[in-house]
């Protein structure tokens, strides 16, 4: 998936205007122009699409954990964003942004109608040489996404 695509998807899915955005990349010491936030939302097809990189990519989701669960206490400084982002490092970090435990993830799946077991679940989150690790594939991670837009905009909500 392009990380535009996941970007418009997150922001969606926890309705987020451009000022909430804007902060959410400020909080990971990356400042964005509303017009350049405009372009990192567009289409692949349109005029001014600007794809989005691994490492901007993981600035937001370093930001949105910030945004969703507060600052840390120590004064560590912040990570590097790392060069490639794969679909397993996008789920934990929505997961540790969004505090779900295993059974909110499950839950997010089913909604999507995206049959998962908690062994199938807990492989996405095992380090990359573990004998029961698994790649996240782009359905995964589209079928999680499209799940969040249900859990987070459900239909009582917007009656």
């Amino acid at each position: 998936m392009l990380n535009n695509d996941i970007l418009r998807r997150v922001r969606y899915a926890l309705t987020l205007n451009d000022r909430e955005m804007i902060e959410i990349f400020a909080l990971s010491e990356h400042e964005i122009s509303r017009e350049n936030l405009l372009n990192l939302l567009k289409k692949d097809n349109e005029e001014d699409f600007v794809a989005l990189d691994d490492p901007l990519m993981t600035l937001f989701l370093d930001g949105l954990i910030t945004f969703k669960r507060g600052k840390l206490d120590n004064n560590a400084a912040l990570p590097t964003p790392k060069a490639s982002l794969t679909n397993n490092v996008i789920l934990k970090k929505l997961r540790i942004a969004l505090e779900f435990k295993e059974e909110d993830m499950l839950n997010v799946f089913q909604l999507a109608d995206f049959k998962l077991s908690k062994g199938e679940l807990s492989a996405f989150f095992r380090q990359k040489g573990h004998k029961h690790h698994r790649d996240c594939g782009d359905q995964a991670l589209r079928n999680f996404l499209q799940g969040l837009v249900l859990h987070f905009r459900s239909p009582e909500e917007e009656e």
